[in-house]
């Protein structure tokens, strides 16, 4: 298997050179350039056409996600994307903007591999015949650059200082408790970045994540049990290890209801 052409850029020296570091002890991974700031790495893709660029953020000049809108203006493919930085502040931002990845610095080693693994799923997956060009891709961040919804892909939990990136089909339910939203999945539970609940689910897909009472969103497909309660009205008991029961409100009970066929 070829190896994946990697662009490196940041602003400081040390951390450029102890990233190719660690990126060549994956074996793979060939690092076709380095670049010191967002004009220098605009130059480096068009000259080197990298498979894969880990883009730091806060840079003199152009920022990494600025840098991300000037890929998307190119005739050419665009790479895939590995945001590193040492602010995790800026990790929804990088997962809302498609990034295959987000990295904190200092980039630990286990995490670096994982990133790549995503890099050369992604990347496989664009080779292949009726795979989505990366540009369809990246024009994800022009979507959210303007404003405009789209529904996530993956979702960032904020467990202790750490945020973690899961798979929104992964996501089982949220509540909204003690004025947080709290995100539950098979492997993870923490807190999410979002104000409200409303906020959180206008990201994600309407048909599979149920707003089933005004303190809790559920992920239709881990719905384990459906149990009856008083007054025709029923209470979910969800697939987490807890098999946690969340109510249903009476105006959602009639939708559970017809869907359901119950």
């Amino acid at each position: 298997m070829p190896g994946i052409r990697v662009l490196v850029v940041d602003d400081e020296r040390l951390a450029r050179d102890e990233l190719c570091f660690q990126l060549e002890q994956l074996g793979d991974a060939e690092i076709v350039a380095q670049a010191g700031n967002g004009i220098e790495a605009l130059a480096a893709v068009e000259r080197h056409e990298p498979d894969v660029v880990f883009l730091d953020v806060q840079m003199p000049g152009l920022t990494g996600f600025e840098v991300a809108r000037r890929l998307l203006q190119r005739d050419d493919e665009s790479p895939a994307l590995i945001f590193v930085t040492a602010f995790d502040q800026h990790a929804i931002q990088a997962f809302e903007v498609n990034a295959v990845d987000y990295l904190l610095k200092p980039v630990d080693a286990a995490r670096l591999e994982q990133a790549m693994q995503r890099a050369r799923r992604r990347l496989s997956a664009e080779r292949t015949p009726g795979g989505a060009p990366l540009n369809d891709q990246l024009e994800r961040i022009v979507k959210m650059m303007s404003g405009r919804p789209i529904h996530r892909e993956q979702v960032a939990v904020k467990v202790g200082e750490r945020f973690l990136l899961v798979q929104a089909e992964d996501i089982i339910y949220a509540s909204l408790a003690d004025e947080s939203i709290n995100i539950v999945t098979g492997q993870v539970t923490g807190a999410s970045n979002h104000r409200t609940l409303d906020d959180l689910q206008a990201r994600l897909d309407p048909d599979v994540f149920w707003r089933v009472h005004r303190s809790h969103l559920v992920n239709i497909n881990k719905i384990k049990e459906i149990v009856p309660w008083f007054s025709r009205n029923y209470i979910l008991r969800m697939k987490d290890a807890k098999g946690t029961e969340i109510p249903v409100s009476r105006s959602q009970t009639k939708r559970l209801r017809e869907y359901l066929k119950l």
